[in-house]
């Protein structure tokens, strides 16, 4: 009889694990994976990217180079996805009176680099915070914001 129940739980063993695997497979195909690091990954690639600096009238010397870095990164990496309106740049003085509105939208109430990955119909906005890390390396920040829209355009990027 333990002979038999050893059998029983080894075909259950084999019949979990083939359904585990099943279902691994499966997960790619999932809106949402976990990632090992925990991270919740976006596996949609984004409809739109706004890639927004946000600053006030009076900017520091930081403020200005994430600007230019930023600006230049999509201008050279992302120039199709520019002309095509997939990917969209903007520096918002959030001290104007027109740009209240969208300043609220995006919570932004200083200088910051905030990315829009807009997809299924719905805005995912987050601030960058590691760009003001990055701007005394102009390669480290060019390659480290293009991975970023990279990730979003194909779906592989962290949300």
């Amino acid at each position: 009889m333990l002979y038999g129940g050893a059998l029983v739980f080894a075909i259950a063993l084999v019949y979990v694990s083939t359904n585990n695997k099943e279902n691994n497979q499966d997960i790619g195909k999932d809106k949402a994976v976990i990632a090992k690091s925990g991270e919740i990954k976006n596996t949609k690639s984004a409809e739109k990217i706004q890639v927004f600096l946000f600053h006030a009238t009076q900017r520091c010397a930081t403020c200005i180079a994430i600007g230019k870095l930023a600006e230049k990164t999509v201008d050279q990496n992302f120039s199709a996805e520019l002309k095509f309106g997939r990917i969209e740049f903007r520096e918002i003085n959030i001290d104007l009176p027109e740009n209240k509105e969208l300043a609220a939208k995006f919570k932004a109430t200083g200088s910051a680099l905030f990315i829009n990955n807009i997809y299924d119909g719905q805005d995912h906005i987050k601030d960058d915070p590691r760009v003001w890390q990055l701007t005394s390396n102009e390669q480290s920040f060019i390659s480290y914001l293009t991975a970023k829209l990279n990730g979003m355009l194909d779906g592989s990027a962290s949300v």
